[in-house]
C-alpha cells in the first residue's frame, strides 16, 4: 500500500472541480480541492446562465456557484486556497508543490479551466483594466451611456455584447468572418438589438489612447483597408487558452495546449485525470464540465481502490 497525504487532490475550483469534489467526498475519499483564487472559476463572472438543466428561469453564474459550494459543504469537502506551482506525477505517489509546501496523493484531477485568449496587438497589455476588458459583468457598468467595441463571434462574445447594451449606448461587435459562430438563438437576439452594430470581416490591429482606451484600429481582412474607430472601451472574447502552466511536460496535451484525456478522463499518466475546459473537449459549457468531473471522480475512485 502506498502512503500519501491524500487519496485525491483536485486542482481547480470551478464547476468541474467542485463536482469532482462532491463525488469524491460522497465516496468518503480523503480529498482536498486546491483553488488559487476563489471557488467558481469563469462562471463567477458570467452574467446569466439559461441552459443549465434544473433552472428553468435561469440564474447568474455567481448564484450557481453558491449552490454548488453549499452542496459540497454538506459532504465536508476540504477546500484550500493555494496555488499549485509544479507537480511530479511520474511515480505512484503524486507530488504537488504548493506555494508554501508539498503535498502528496495517490491520484490527481486537473480541473483548472481556461482563460480568455489575447489578441496580441499593440496597446492590449497597456490598456488592460483601463478601458480594455474581457468581463462585461465586471466592467460593463463603467460604460453607461458610452460607446464600446466587442471582439469575437462565438457564444460568449454575443451573449456578453448583449449584456453590455444594458449600459452602453452603442456596442460595435467586430468579427473576422461574415457570420457569427454563436448559437442561432443568440444570433437572433443580437441582430434584433438596435444597440448592436456589426463590423464584419474585420480584426483589431491596435488599441490606443492617452490614459484610457480612446480608439481602436480595424483592418478589413478582405480589402486590407484600415480605419480608426473611436470608442470608450473594448471587450475581447476571441477564445480561450488552457490554464496548464504548472503541469510542464508531465502529461500529453494537444496542439493548443489542452490536456488529452480519454472517455474515462484518464490522461497519459496513470492516476492523473482531467475534467472541464482544461481538456481537449468539443464543448466547453457548465453542463459538460460537471459531466466530465463525475466521470473523472469515479475513475479516480476506482484507480485509488486498486492502488490500495
Amino acid at each position: 500500500m502506498q502512503n500519501a497525504d491524500y487519496d485525491l487532490v483536485i486542482i481547480g475550483g470551478g464547476p468541474a472541480g467542485l463536482t469532482a469534489g462532491l463525488y469524491a467526498a460522497r465516496a468518503r475519499l480523503n480529498v482536498v480541492l486546491i483553488e488559487k483564487v476563489a471557488p467558481g472559476g469563469q462562471i463567477l463572472i458570467t452574467d446569466w446562465i439559461e441552459n443549465y438543466p434544473g433552472f428553468p428561469q435561469g440564474l447568474t453564474g455567481a448564484d450557481l456557484v453558491d449552490k454548488m459550494i453549499e452542496q459540497v459543504k454538506q459532504f465536508d469537502l476540504n477546500i484550500e486556497l493555494s496555488e499549485v506551482v509544479s507537480m511530479d506525477l511520474s511515480g505512484p505517489v503524486k507530488k504537488i508543490q504548493l506555494t508554501d509546501r508539498t503535498i502528496t496523493s495517490l491520484a490527481v484531477i486537473i480541473a483548472t479551466g481556461a482563460s480568455p485568449r489575447k489578441l496580441g496587438v499593440p496597446g492590449e497589455d497597456t490598456f488592460y483594466g483601463r478601458g480594455l476588458s474581457s468581463c462585461a459583468t465586471c466592467d460593463g457598468p463603467f460604460f453607461r451611456n458610452r460607446v464600446v467595441a466587442a471582439v469575437g463571434g462565438g457564444d460568449t462574445a454575443v451573449q456578453e455584447s448583449m449584456f453590455l447594451t444594458k449600459f452602453a449606448k452603442k456596442v460595435y461587435l467586430i468579427h473576422r468572418r461574415d457570420q457569427l459562430r454563436a448559437a442561432r438563438i443568440l444570433q437572433e437576439r443580437a441582430k434584433a438589438n438596435d444597440k448592436i452594430d456589426f463590423i464584419w470581416d474585420s480584426v483589431v490591429t491596435n488599441i490606443s489612447g492617452l490614459t484610457n482606451v480612446e480608439k481602436i484600429t480595424i483592418r478589413n481582412v478582405k480589402t486590407d483597408e484600415t480605419s480608426d474607430l473611436p470608442v470608450d472601451g473594448c471587450f475581447i472574447w476571441v477564445g480561450i487558452v488552457p490554464n496548464t502552466e504548472f503541469i510542464g511536460n508531465s502529461v500529453e496535451v494537444d496542439a493548443s495546449g489542452f490536456i488529452v484525456a480519454d472517455a474515462h478522463m484518464q490522461t497519459s499518466l496513470p492516476g492523473v485525470f482531467a475534467a472541464g475546459d482544461v481538456r481537449n473537449t468539443p464543448l466547453r459549457q457548465v453542463a459538460s464540465a460537471v459531466g466530465d468531473a463525475a466521470i473523472a471522480a469515479l475513475s479516480a475512485e476506482h484507480y485509488i481502490e486498486n492502488m490500495k
